[in-house]
């Protein structure tokens, strides 16, 4: 029998919230609802301050819904409204903050890539440096929080989902030698998630803290575009070792870069340096090499700011052809000078100490 969108509403609707007295449903806190080939996998957005009050009720869901014929996995993801605004500073004696960055159980370090605009191959070169470092014998974990535009699980060939099995705990997928988490693999390729600020940071915050990563040397962390919540969430709650910034030699690029870099400036985050994607393009025909995108900015860029400049990577299709296909460049064709590119970035990275 297969399990329905509507008898998973209908058995959410029969737990009621011991506070406000309405069922799950009606009380509007099941989001992001999703049953596909008898996964079910919803977040609960509750009061933050009522969180593990709720846990009794993750937990009456959990079951009422294994219980359902055709049920083969249930995912509750707890997440929070945000919490009301500080008070204004009135110059009086200022009280120490909780919750400050926290290490992740068993994680080294934290890598975060990041870029100041979309389309500059940041994903691509996650993935690649990712791979890389498994390649030079690291141990990597890989979390994608691009959450609107996931697309780690399509490059590193990972269609899987991830199990639960005390509906707290998630256990992460791998493959090419990187352990992946992504919002994209508990959803459909054509569903878009419609998600509020705080709903994105509390499912970063529980992609980064309730997934069992095990002893990581390395956690790759691909950011979305821009310098928006995601980013301010990892920063401030997460400690993070570094960022990378990827950018295109183009103006346009490099702007928004920038920005990048004054917010992470901005947040205390060390820099690790920077990448110029698309660097070159030599033709497969006659070998000619055209600079599409300019060339040497980035590395102008980074002597200008006082930032590293960790290396080129080229406008090659056989890198695009090998994300689309699920095995980066650096899996699938170790010895070419484009996977070359990502190994030598790799490499110095750990001589520098710094994955």
């Amino acid at each position: 029998m297969t399990v329905t969108r509507e008898s998973v509403l209908e058995t959410l609707g029969k737990i009621v919230d011991p506070i406000s007295k309405k069922d799950l449903v009606t009380a509007g806190m099941v989001r992001a609802l999703t049953v596909s080939d008898g996964a079910v996998r919803f977040v609960l957005e509750i009061d933050p301050a009522r969180a593990k009050a709720m846990e009794a009720v993750q937990a009456e869901a959990t079951e009422a819904l294994k219980a359902l014929a055709g049920v083969t996995n249930v995912s509750v993801v707890m997440t929070a409204h945000s919490a009301a605004p500080p008070p204004p500073d009135l110059g009086g004696k200022k009280k120490s903050e909780p919750g400050g960055p926290q290490k992740i159980p068993g994680v080294d370090r934290i890598i975060a890539v990041a870029s100041g605009k979309g389309g500059v191959g940041k994903s691509t070169v996650s993935a690649n440096l990712a791979a890389a470092l498994a390649a030079e014998g690291r141990r990597v974990g890989l979390l994608d929080a691009d959450v609107y535009g996931p697309s780690q699980p399509r490059m590193l060939g990972i269609s899987g989902r991830p199990s639960s099995p005390d509906g707290t705990t998630i256990l992460p997928l791998r493959n090419h030698g990187v352990t992946l988490m992504s919002i994209g693999l508990m959803t459909r390729d054509d569903e878009a998630v419609v998600w509020r600020g705080p709903m994105l940071m509390g499912a970063l915050q529980q992609m980064l803290n309730q997934v069992q990563w095990g002893a990581l040397d390395v956690l790759i962390v691909d950011l979305p575009p821009g310098t928006g919540d995601v980013q301010m969430t990892l920063a401030q709650k997460a400690e993070v070792t570094g960022v990378v910034i990827v950018s295109t030699p183009q103006d346009v690029a490099l702007i928004d870069a920038r920005k990048a870099l004054d917010m992470f400036s901005k947040l205390g985050t060390p820099v690790i340096g920077m990448i110029e994607n698309m660097s070159t393009h030599i033709c497969s025909q006659c070998g000619h090499e055209e600079h599409v995108f300019g060339h040497g900015g980035v590395q102008a860029e980074a002597a200008k700011l006082g930032a590293p400049f960790m290396g080129e990577i080229p406008l090659d299709i056989d890198i695009r052809l090998a994300s689309d296909g699920g095995a980066p460049i650096v899996v699938s064709k170790p010895n070419s000078p484009q996977a070359q590119a990502f190994r030598r970035i790799a490499r110095k990275m750990i001589e520098d100490g710094q994955a």
